[in-house]
């Protein structure tokens, strides 16, 4: 499809393929990869459920891993102590439109003879130099949901660096039907298509993909130029010239002292919606007896003080003045 195209100009030398969403997309890149029951798959403590959902899909075992100090992004020291003999592949998660630290993480994917499977739900338009993220593993995932910044309502993307397993997840992706024989199944399926209406809605957006991104750098520069060395925050997003962050979602670390529930209530009875970090995958109940890292000290300080602002591209000066003036006021009230 054109939507397809456009996704392989913007990330040359892989094939794409539209799927039906993000978390389809990720069990469908697992799948074409051989990962199954008896494999294990290393993923971050602090992610959305559905990157070790689409692991559990596919009946193999999640190992969950510390997340960086400075990125809070998959720590790619801690990846190394939690392989071994069963362990087929990493799949590092660009948080919030951070780039993971991915040459680290290919070193060891290639001493360990792993895959990796890259999962840029929320980080299109990323790059670390000159390079973007989606283009250093083996395949990469990317989500359409509503709420990300390029968007077709729901829909995902697969990029896969290997046409082999291009040919074996478009098969997947159709019910396992052959394209040669009309009703003929050839292995089992999904469906997950993309509709052709979603597909015209992403090629309506990816013309103005220039556009979106600078508009978020430009809320996530307003937001770290205005907060800086405020009293009550703790961490902000990393910023490095060479890790360039799409900045998908502005999200902060608050001093623990700071009772964050209660800010967050108090910024909403202004109309303002600030939304807690993503809960650690190892606190719940269906993730809390597989295997992980010894410590997650970072992923429950994330998890536990994490706080994210709005960053909508609809958002005007007026409006991110009135944000910024409310927090801080809210936060000083909470000191």
């Amino acid at each position: 499809s054109k939507f397809e195209n456009i996704f392989e100009v913007l990330h040359p030398n892989y094939y794409a393929l539209a799927v039906s969403n993000g978390t389809t997309a990720l069990h469908l890149a697992l799948v074409a990869m051989g990962i199954n029951e008896g494999d294990e798959v290393i993923l971050p403590d602090s992610t959305f459920a559905a990157t070790i959902n689409a692991v559990l899909y596919c009946n193999a075992t999640p190992v969950i891993c510390e997340i960086n100090n400075k990125t809070w992004c998959i720590d790619e020291n801690e990846i190394k102590s939690l392989i071994n003999s069963k362990t087929k592949a990493i799949i590092p998660v660009h948080l919030y439109g951070q780039p993971a630290n991915m040459q680290e993480i290919i070193n060891i994917a290639k001493d360990n003879n792993l895959f990796i499977i890259e999962d840029c739900a929320e980080a299109i338009g990323s790059k670390i130099g000159n390079k973007r993220v989606g283009t250093y593993g083996d395949c990469s995932t990317f989500s359409f949901y509503g709420n990300k910044t390029i968007t077709t309502g729901e829909g995902g993307m697969v990029l896969f660096k290997n046409k082999k397993h291009l040919e074996l997840g478009k098969l997947l992706r159709d019910h396992g039907m052959s394209n040669k024989k009309r009703y003929w199944h050839e292995i089992v399926g999904f469906n997950y298509r993309m509709t052709n209406l979603q597909a015209a809605v992403g090629v309506a957006q990816m013309e103005r993909f220039e556009e979106i991104i600078d508009k978020k750098r430009e809320i996530f520069n307003f937001y770290n130029r205005n907060l800086l060395n405020l009293k009550g925050i703790s961490k902000m997003p990393f910023n490095s010239n060479n890790f360039y962050n799409s900045s998908w979602l502005y999200t902060l670390i608050l001093d623990s002292y700071i009772d964050r529930d209660k800010l967050i209530n108090n910024l909403n009875q202004l109309g303002i919606e600030l939304r807690p970090s993503f809960c650690s995958l190892s606190e719940m109940p269906p993730y809390r007896n597989f295997r992980k890292s010894l410590s997650l000290k970072n992923s429950y300080l994330l998890s536990k003080n994490g706080v994210s602002l709005p960053s909508s591209i609809m958002l005007n000066k007026i409006q991110l003045k009135f944000i910024v003036q409310s927090f801080v006021n809210v936060l000083k009230n909470n000191l």
